[in-house]
């Protein structure tokens, strides 16, 4: 039998403001009720206060910035900033079963910029009411498959954390650089330093050439989920003056990912945007692995902003990046470093293959269930 939400729910409601004369950012004996926001890191935790304005167990979804980011919450707490909270009626639905259900709630269209979460959307959704083992039955399926996804998960990140430690060993800190190694602007490294086009040229699902912008960079590689492409007409005389090619860096330089790296893998053609910059390494003197892990150390990253004045990073010009000191060290270092990555890198294609194939085993039960 399928049922509105609301009919399983004691209440479904809205967060209201920060209680800004009863409020700590840290737990303490006067406040010691948490306050959650629409957020997902640290599971939404905003502060603490002295009142709570729900002590039953429910979840809440957040319905602005990290939409649809569901939590169970167990214990008294305050929802604020139109966080929804959903108080389940136990004698009917079982709360992880809820939980699942409230992660594949949508946003309607609203014909607004900014999408956003609303009461009436959770309320007017449908779900399969089972009978209360069915659900718990259900819900553990989904748990079992959520755990070996955060597993997949944490080996990537421990594989990550393993390429920055090799590197720390082999370099040391590019910046306090402890080994006295030489040091070179990357205008004196590189061939060539330029970007793509300054232009958005009108691009389509389907076509001749990769329209590679800063949404396709990822630190693990490119992310093709989104791509588009571009004609011959477009890419050539783009092509023509901006030109990478297999084992040279492209670098974000523009918008809210600026400063991530990574190694170009494709041996086709492509188009770049101006977001990203091409760094066309004197491969006699700089190893394209060795050049991406040191522009994505993090101590690297600080330097860079603070030499900007401390603000964080959202714009870089060619004429900035070409005047930017990077460690200089013995070739064959760098090559043994970049043999490591490639190593590590095979590892990390097979977990992600695997992560992948479980996620899709997760989204194909979350739709038999909840669609």
């Amino acid at each position: 039998m399928r049922v509105k939400l609301d009919k399983v729910c004691k209440r479904i409601y809205a967060g209201g403001d920060v209680p800004k004369d009863r409020y700590s950012t840290v737990k303490t004996a006067e406040y010691a009720i948490p306050i959650y926001a629409n957020a997902e890191k640290d599971n939404g935790l905003y502060g603490y206060t002295d009142t709570a304005r729900e002590n039953e167990l429910s979840i809440t979804v957040a319905a602005r910035g990290t939409i649809g980011f569901t939590a169970i919450r167990r214990e008294p707490f305050l929802p604020v900033v139109r966080l929804i909270t959903v108080v389940p009626d136990l004698s009917t639905v079982s709360e992880r079963y809820l939980y699942y259900a409230l992660r594949n709630c949508k946003p309607a269209s609203s014909g607004t910029s900014i999408p956003q979460l609303t009461v009436p959307d959770i309320k007017k959704n449908e779900i399969e009411l089972y009978s209360l083992s069915v659900q718990e039955t259900i819900a553990d399926k989904l748990d079992a498959v959520g755990r070996v996804i955060e597993l997949r998960q944490q080996q990537l990140q421990k594989l990550d954390e393993l390429v920055k430690a090799r590197f720390i060993e082999l370099f040391g800190s590019p910046v306090s650089n402890p080994f006295s190694w030489e040091k070179k602007t990357l205008k004196d490294i590189c061939i060539k330093l330029n970007d793509g086009t300054h232009f958005s040229p009108e691009s389509f699902k389907t076509g001749e050439y990769k329209y590679v912008t800063a949404k396709n960079i990822r630190l693990s590689g490119f992310d093709f989920s989104n791509i588009t492409y571009v004609p011959e007409e477009v890419h050539r005389p783009i092509f023509e003056r901006c030109n990478p090619e297999l084992g040279d860096v492209l670098y974000i330089k523009d918008g809210a990912t600026t400063g991530i790296a990574m190694v170009n893998t494709l041996e086709e053609e492509f188009t770049l945007l101006s977001s990203v910059a091409l760094l066309k390494q004197d491969r006699s003197i700089i190893n394209g692995y060795f050049l991406a892990a040191l522009l994505n150390n993090e101590d690297m990253y600080l330097d860079i902003r603070n030499n900007m004045g401390g603000a964080a990073i959202t714009r870089l010009t060619i004429a900035k990046l070409n005047v930017i000191k990077v460690i200089v060290p013995p070739i064959a270092i760098q090559e043994q470093f970049a043999k490591f990555v490639k190593q590590t890198d095979k590892s990390k294609v097979a977990v992600q293959k695997a992560l992948d194939e479980t996620q899709l085993l997760f989204d194909s039960l979350m739709q038999k269930y909840f669609e």
